[in-house]
C-alpha cells in the first residue's frame, strides 16, 4: 500500500495502490521491443587482445524488455503482494509475527518453487522471474521476501544442484508445495564472511554423521522444515574440510536457541540453531564429503541476486512514498515537490533505481543462460543495497518528522534496509570479489 501524503493522522485511510513505475503501462507507454539493451563483454581469442584478437571488445546483446511470461509473473506477484501481504504486513512487522499462511499461499501460486523443474513440483522458471517476484514482494513486505529468497535461491537450489536423486525426491516436492520451508545454516559466531572458519563439527559414526555446534542469524530457522547445514568434517583441512548436510528439525539433538530481536525485518524470524550430538543419516550428505566449501561458494550468486532484488523493492517503495508525500505536503505556501532540493533527491533516487535494476536483471539473465555471473551478481548486490539505503534515507528526509513515526511506511523500510549491506555478503566482501575478478580479467588480456 502507498500512503497519499499530508499529515499522518490516520494514514491507513489514505492508503491507495501505486501505479506500476517500471513498465509505463499506466501512462499508455509501451517501449518498442529491444529499445532497452545492454552489452555483456565477451573476450575473443584464447589470449584476448594480447594474442592478436580484434581490438574491439565484442559482447552479447541482451534485451531487458520483459517477455509476456515474465510480465505475467511480475503482475501475479504484484497483485498478491498488494492485496494479501499488504493486509498483514504492518501488523506482522509490528508484532514480529511470521505469517505461515502467506507462505502457503505463495506456494500455491508457485513462488516457493520458482526455479525448480516441474518433476519436483516447481514451475521451471528462471532467476529473472524469481527476481521480479522478490522485487514486488519487497515493495510491500521485505520480511516476507527474505524467506522466499532463501528458500528458492539457497535451499532449493543447493539440494537440486548437488543433492542425490534420493534427496531431491524426498525433499523438493514438499518444499515447492510449501509443506516444508527451506533454510540455510552457514553463519557461526566466528564464521561469517570467512566461510572457511566454520567450526561446527561433523563426525562419522556408523551409518550417521553426528553434528555438534551452533549456527547464528538463521532466517526463519524456527519455521524450518529443511535445513541445509555446512559443517566441518575434517578438522585438518581448512577449505576442503567442510561438508553439506540436509537436517530435519525432528532429528535427535537439534533445537532452536536464541531468538534475535532485530532492528528491522521483524516479520522474518532470525534465530540460533543448536546441534548437540545431532544424528544425521549419511544419505543426507549433499554431494560428497568435503564439498561444503564448493557448495557454499557455488550458491552465493543466487543469494546475492535475491537480496539485490529485495533492495530494488525497498528502494522503489522509498521513491514512491517520497513522491506521493511531497505532492501533498505544503510549506511556505508551496508543495514541497516543487522545491529544487526535493526534486534533486527524487532525480537521484530514480536514476539509481533504474541503474540498479539493469545490474540485477543482467545478473539474473546471465545465470539463467548458465554463464558465469559471480562478478555481475556482486555488482548488483553491492550497488542495489547501497542505493536502497540512500533511497530510504532521502525519502525519510523528505517526509520530515512524520517519517520518523510508525504512522508512515517509510519508518519500517528505513529500518529494514540497513541489513541489505550486511547479509548475503557484506558490501566490503562484494568489493573484494569484484576487484579480484576485474583484475584477473585484465591479467588474462594484458599479461605482464
Amino acid at each position: 500500500m502507498i500512503f497519499d501524503g499530508g499529515h499522518p493522522g490516520n494514514s491507513e485511510s489514505k492508503a491507495r495502490q501505486a501505479p506500476d513505475r517500471r513498465s509505463g503501462e499506466d501512462w499508455g507507454l509501451t517501449p518498442p521491443p529491444g529499445s532497452c539493451i545492454f552489452l555483456i563483454p565477451a573476450r575473443t581469442g584464447p589470449g584476448g587482445l594480447a594474442n592478436g584478437a580484434n581490438h574491439t571488445m565484442q559482447g552479447t546483446v541482451m534485451f531487458i524488455d520483459l517477455t509476456e511470461e515474465e510480465r505475467m509473473i511480475q503482475k501475479t506477484a504484484r497483485d498478491f503482494a498488494r492485496r494479501d501481504i499488504a493486509a498483514v504486513a504492518e501488523q506482522s512487522n509490528r508484532d514480529g509475527v511470521f505469517q505461515d499462511d502467506i507462505y502457503r499461499r505463495l506456494a500455491g501460486l508457485g513462488f516457493m518453487g520458482m526455479t525448480m523443474p516441474e518433476e519436483f513440483g516447481g514451475v521451471g522458471l528462471g532467476n529473472l522471474c524469481l527476481s521480479l517476484a522478490l522485487e514486488e514482494i519487497s515493495m510491500v513486505c521485505p520480511s516476507t521476501a527474505v524467506a522466499v529468497s532463501v528458500h528458492n535461491s539457497l535451499a532449493n537450489y543447493i539440494i537440486h544442484t548437488w543433492g542425490s536423486d534420493e534427496l531431491k525426491r524426498r525433499y523438493l516436492p514438499r518444499m515447492t508445495s510449501g509443506e516444508l520451508i527451506g533454510v540455510y545454516a552457514l553463519t557461526e559466531p566466528n564464521a561469517g564472511s570467512d566461510v572457511a572458519a566454520i567450526a561446527m563439527s561433523a563426525a562419522r559414526d556408523g551409518g550417521d554423521w553426528v553434528l555438534n555446534g551452533s549456527k547464528i542469524f538463521i532466517s526463519t530457522g524456527d519455521r524450518a522444515g529443511v535445513i541445509v547445514v555446512i559443517a566441518r568434517s575434517d578438522p585438518d583441512e581448512r577449505t576442503r574440510g567442510l561438508t553439506a548436510f540436509v537436517v530435519e528439525p525432528v532429528f535427535p539433538g537439534f533445537s532452536v536457541g536464541k531468538i534475535e530481536h532485530k532492528m528491522g525485518l521483524r516479520a522474518s524470524t532470525t534465530v540460533e540453531l543448536v546441534f548437540e550430538d545431532c544424528r544425521v543419516p549419511a544419505a543426507n550428505v549433499i554431494g560428497e564429503e568435503g564439498m561444503g566449501m564448493k557448495i557454499a561458494l557455488g550458491s552465493l550468486e543466487g543469494g546475492r541476486i535475491g537480496i539485490a532484488s529485495q533492495s530494488l523493492g525497498i528502494a522503489q517503495t522509498a521513491l514512491d512514498e517520497a513522491v506521493l508525500f511531497a505532492r501533498e505536503r505544503r510549506q511556505f505556501g508551496e508543495r514541497i515537490i516543487d522545491f529544487q532540493a526535493t526534486r534533486w533527491k527524487i532525480a537521484e533516487m530514480a536514476t539509481n533505481i533504474d541503474a540498479a535494476r539493469l545490474l540485477v536483471r543482467r545478473a539474473a539473465r546471465l545465470r539463467d543462460a548458465g554463464r558465469p555471473c559471480g562478478k555481475e551478481a556482486s555488482m548488483a548486490k553491492l550497488f542495489a543495497s547501497r542505493i536502497a539505503n540512500e533511497a530510504v534515507y532521502d525519502s525519510l528526509q523528505i517526509h520530515g518528522g512524520v517519517g520518523y513515526t510508525q504512522e508512515f511506511k517509510i519508518e519500517r523500510f528505513f529500518r529494514d534496509a540497513r541489513v541489505l549491506e550486511i547479509y548475503e555478503g557484506t558490501s566490503e566482501i562484494q568489493r573484494i570479489v569484484i576487484a579480484k575478478k576485474v583484475i584477473d580479467e585484465y591479467e588474462r588480456i594484458f599479461p605482464a
